[in-house]
């Protein structure tokens, strides 16, 4: 018996002090290397905070950019996504439920020029980024509505677009363009 119970102990241990100490200290080391040191990036408009950088919101209102549709419902408590497939009926409703919404919208655009990132959710469903065509493609319908020029907007999405470490892909947070709004 003690041939086994010493060694399970004693593994019991290496795990407890690995797992409980460890780690930990090695994941927050890593995310001292963040630009937030692994704190929460929030994001403030005149002084108050509105959200954080890094989980998306509903923006409903037409003049503000619209960010990625949430299966979620923009809950971070329940984060996921739909677990449908591209060929499920019910998917494929949806989808075109909200391209027929951007659509009335978004009078003149063509459904073609529809960005996949504005119709489609994302896997967590709390995406805080769209693509830059996704933010382009909304400037028309927020310079009618807000009398701001198309330029001067453009400029506003060329200033706050980022660009992953992993790929070089060109993203905008929704939340930091609309407090910039």
């Amino acid at each position: 018996m003690k041939s086994h119970l010493f060694p399970a102990l004693k593994l019991t241990i290496l795990t407890i002090l690995f797992f409980c100490i460890v780690y930990p200290a090695l994941v927050w080391g890593i995310a001292q290397l963040s630009p937030t040191k692994g704190n929460v990036a929030w994001v403030e408009h005149k002084g108050k905070v509105v959200g954080a950088a890094l989980i998306g919101q509903s923006f409903t209102q037409d003049d503000y950019f619209q960010g990625r549709p949430s299966a979620a419902g923009y809950n971070a408590a329940s984060s996921a996504g739909s677990n449908k497939g591209p060929s499920n009926p019910d998917y494929l409703k949806d989808v075109q439920a909200r391209i027929d919404t951007f659509l009335v919208h978004n009078p003149g655009v063509k459904k073609a020029d529809i960005p996949a990132d504005l119709v489609t959710a994302s896997g967590s469903g709390l995406d805080p980024d769209i693509s830059v065509p996704g933010a382009l493609v909304q400037i028309p319908r927020i310079a009618r509505l807000r009398q701001i020029s198309e330029e001067k907007l453009q400029q506003l999405v060329k200033t706050h677009t980022q660009r992953s470490l992993i790929g070089g892909v060109e993203t905008v947070n929704v939340l930091q363009l609309n407090a910039a709004l």
